[in-house]
């Protein structure tokens, strides 16, 4: 027999802000995830892609700490994305055993045209919000990450 998720007592579970945020982020991750599905990029790439579009030159490293990724993570996602010809490797300037990190002009295009994706994948999660509730989490979850940090 199978159970409604309608009669299922989540007690404690929804005064948890740890609990309802992940349900948050499953949702908009679905929901993401759906958005870019057809360009192949999940909010993993586009973190990167969105970080090296304004920090061209960051090192793979710079990259993996600003996105909070693991470094190995990080390899992988950047092999990705230099088989869709969106960014390269170049040697770093000021660490000759790192690389640095570039969008092609292939991937600058593409990361404009998916940052447009993605704010409009954005204004959904908007239209439950009321005037300055936005400005009102992003600042909240600000305050949480900076506590942990």
């Amino acid at each position: 027999m199978t159970q409604n998720q309608n009669d299922i007592d989540y007690s404690m579970l929804n005064t948890l802000v740890g609990y309802r945020l992940r349900r948050a982020q499953i949702a908009y991750f679905e929901n993401f995830t759906a958005t870019c599905t057809e360009q192949g990029v999940t909010p993993g790439l586009f973190g990167i892609l969105a970080i090296v579009l304004n920090n061209p030159g960051l090192t793979q490293t710079a990259v993996a700490q600003a996105i909070h990724t693991d470094r190995s993570a990080m390899v992988a996602a950047v092999d990705k994305l230099e088989k869709l010809k969106l960014m390269e490797r170049r040697p770093s300037e000021n660490d000759r055993r790192s690389y640095a990190l570039y969008l092609t002009p292939e991937g600058e295009r593409f990361t404009h045209a998916l940052h447009q994706k993605v704010l409009a994948h954005e204004s959904h999660f908007e239209q439950v919000m009321k005037p300055g509730e936005k400005e009102q989490m992003l600042d909240m979850l600000m305050r949480i990450i900076d506590l942990v940090n």
